[in-house]
């Protein structure tokens, strides 16, 4: 599948920012690194968009280095970054959180 672009909406940019200070609470500078590599994680949708599994109607990108998932959709060659996600919270959370989004 040919990807265009990639699209970040608000909601998802609100939780790269919550992991980051979630990870910079935790060590200075870790919130940056965490930031660098979620983005790096989405701009590589441009080539991987499409090949991933679905879940809770969404296709679902694991994060290379933190335990964070991408939840994004693809509407004509472009995908949306609906939600970035921590693994470890319930997942009738994660669930709860991207029904709202949709």
């Amino acid at each position: 599948m040919k990807i265009q672009d990639v699209f970040v909406l608000k909601e998802a940019v609100d939780d790269l920012e919550e992991g980051k200070a979630f990870y910079n609470l935790r060590e200075s500078g870790v919130g940056e690194y965490f930031w660098d590599c979620l983005i790096s994680d989405i701009e590589s949708m441009v080539i991987y968009a499409g090949i991933h599994k679905k879940k809770f109607g969404l296709y679902q990108m694991f994060s290379k280095r933190f335990p964070y998932s991408i939840y994004y959709e693809i509407i004509e060659e472009i995908a949306y970054v609906v939600a970035v996600l921590p693994m470890r919270r319930d997942p009738a959370w994660i669930a709860k959180q991207l029904k709202d989004r949709r």
